[in-house]
């Protein structure tokens, strides 16, 4: 029952985002290519995207509540109901004679859902990851309780653009916080929805199950972040971006020039990751479109989603980019020595991709690059991403934007490798040994039916191997669902280092708590709680201090207790006088809470 109600939950939502996208693009004309399966999840995508939009009008003016978030995702419901009959008469008409699955097909799809499996049960945990509770939960659940935005300088990034994480807060309001996770995975599916058409209509079924499974198999779907959020809306508007560049003349297609500005604008409104992606779409659209008039409103399609953010950061300090831009705007709650530990910090994360996606610098090899201009221009968006990556960041989680696409070129990739190897097989052992290729997953899709005892041998084993990975990573994610207090309980305090302590304080704080080296599980104290490595709440301020000066400091600002974990403790509580002006509170697994002696100012 537990998992049934949350995917019940997200079905509705997932009609109700259907239902306004699909009414706003029936009014922009069918695009030059159909499909309908590909032109619903886009549907979906812009859905999403304006139920984002809708959520941060609500918030601006201080209106964001449970019955605002309601009656909109009722309104989106029947919005859907009225346009299903339609759209199925539509579905049925687009419908062609489809070719039989070849043997290849069939195991890349039966390879698509054996990876698919652990992404269905993996949204279910409860939250638990880094950065979900670091800023993103907390973020959410401030503006679910407040019904407003506001600036929350507790957090670690409290002027950062937080669109997507306004799905986190309706989520909130609406039930509990696995259901945002929900939503962090839905982006996950939908633009698997669009990758795998994309790779029918520009390549071929076996391209787009490949295709489909590696972003599938790459992508995080147990928790709250928002990467695969601004990967969603990218895609679509490199999808809708295409779709003005086939739209003859390109001129009468600048309905898909706004909505691929859009789509950015969400993107540049959750992370600003998203902007990097600018550069290369203004110089492909001012190639073959300069009108003045057609960029205004491709501007103002963009501006919508994203421009309060920047805005406001730009009015109150001064940098639309606080706090990345402040080398050139200048400092305002960072200082230098944040900024400079921000990036190492980066740098120290810095590793390469998943290896699933390194074959895209293969796909040029491919006849399908040579036949398809799609697909060129898909491949360039993926080099020029990798290269600014490169450039930037090196840290694997922010090129997940560009996954889906790369994904997709990666499985051409993968063909072109296995079709080198084929050919060298029957090189050098002939014909057999090309069979044994292209049993082994080489050149199924050119393969004999009947490939050889060898190499079915080793396609069941490979199949069969998969499988296993399948079910084992099912069972891990199955063993983490926590469906009632006591379980949860459990899984939290085994995972969330800190979580007792916390969890204690959110009960019985009668005051301001400093929390020291816990800022990744802060989602489970008290609402707010104050202290991280960055910002006007720096431990350095503090920790450096003798423990008297500490303790004056901490009660001055109305601090009452602090919380630490015990690989602190030898540290902090070793210190001359610190027993003078910090009593032990409570403590239990790896959390300690201190309480701030009233003799401290």
């Amino acid at each position: 029952m537990f998992a049934a109600a949350h995917y019940a939950a997200l079905a509705v939502f997932v009609l109700g985002c259907w239902g306004f996208g699909r009414a706003l693009l029936a009014r922009l004309a069918p695009p030059p290519r159909r499909d309908a399966w590909l032109e619903a999840a886009m549907a979906a995508a812009l859905g999403v995207g304006l139920f984002i939009c809708a959520f941060q009008a609500l918030a601006i003016f201080g209106a964001f509540k449970l019955g605002a978030t309601v009656a909109l995702i009722a309104a989106g419901v029947v919005a859907a109901a009225l346009q299903l009959r339609p759209w199925w008469r539509e579905v049925r008409a687009l419908r062609g004679p489809a070719a039989p699955w070849t043997r290849a097909e069939k195991i890349a799809a039966i390879a698509l859902a054996l990876v698919a499996l652990p992404a269905l049960v993996a949204p279910l945990a409860p939250p638990a990851a880094f950065d979900e509770l670091m800023y993103h939960l907390p973020y959410a659940r401030q503006v679910a309780q407040q019904g407003s935005l506001g600036i929350h300088e507790w957090l670690r990034y409290p002027w950062f653009p937080y669109n997507y994480n306004l799905l986190y807060a309706a989520a909130l309001q609406l039930g509990d916080d696995v259901l945002p996770h929900f939503l962090n995975a839905l982006a996950g599916a939908i633009s698997a929805v669009m990758v795998y058409r994309l790779g029918i209509q520009h390549a071929n079924r076996l391209t787009a199950c490949i295709g489909a499974a590696i972003w599938v198999g790459i992508g995080d779907y147990s928790n709250a972040l928002i990467d695969m959020g601004v990967a969603l809306f990218v895609l679509g508007a490199c999808v809708a971006l295409w779709w003005w560049r086939e739209s003859q003349p390109v001129q009468g297609g600048t309905r898909w020039l706004g909505l691929a500005a859009f789509c950015l604008g969400v993107a540049a409104g959750s992370k600003y990751q998203a902007l990097t992606f600018l550069p290369l779409v203004a110089l492909f659209v001012v190639w073959h479109e300069r009108r003045p008039k057609a960029w205004a409103r491709a501007l103002l399609c963009f501006l919508v989603p994203c421009v309060y953010w920047y805005a406001r950061n730009a009015v109150m300090t001064g940098d639309p980019f606080n706090p990345i831009g402040a080398r050139v705007f200048g400092f305002t709650d960072w200082i230098p020595a944040d900024y400079v530990q921000q990036v190492a910090d980066v740098r120290d994360h810095a590793a390469r991709p998943n290896a699933l996606i390194w074959a895209v610098f293969l796909a040029p090899f491919s006849l399908l690059w040579k036949r398809s201009a799609a697909l060129r221009a898909a491949g360039w968006f993926c080099f020029y991403s990798v290269a600014v990556w490169l450039v930037t960041s090196r840290y694997p989680r922010y090129l997940t934007a560009s996954f889906p696409l790369l994904a997709l070129m990666a499985a051409i990739g993968w063909q072109v490798l296995f079709g080198w190897i084929g050919a060298g097989a029957r090189r050098v052992f002939g014909a057999s040994g090309a069979q044994l290729a292209a049993g082994a997953g080489a050149e199924l899709a050119a393969a004999p039916r009947r490939s050889g005892l060898v190499g079915d041998w080793i396609v069941v084993l490979l199949v069969a191997a998969l499988a296993a990975v399948s079910l084992r990573q099912t069972a891990g994610k199955i063993a983490m669902i926590s469906p009632t207090p006591e379980t949860r309980e459990a899984f939290l305090r085994q995972h969330v280092p800190g979580y007792a302590a916390m969890d204690y304080l959110r009960q019985h704080a009668d005051g301001r708590v400093y929390q020291i080296a816990l800022n990744e599980a802060i989602y489970y104290g008290p609402n707010p709680i104050w202290g991280d490595t960055l910002g006007p709440w720096r431990y350095r301020d503090f920790l450096l201090l003798l423990p008297g000066d500490m303790a004056r400091k901490l009660a001055a600002k109305g601090f009452t207790a602090i919380v630490m974990p015990t690989s602190m403790v030898p540290t902090l509580t070793t210190r001359p006088g610190f027993d003078e002006h910090f009593a032990l509170l409570y403590e239990k697994d790896d959390g300690r809470v201190y309480r701030i002696l009233s003799t401290a100012p």
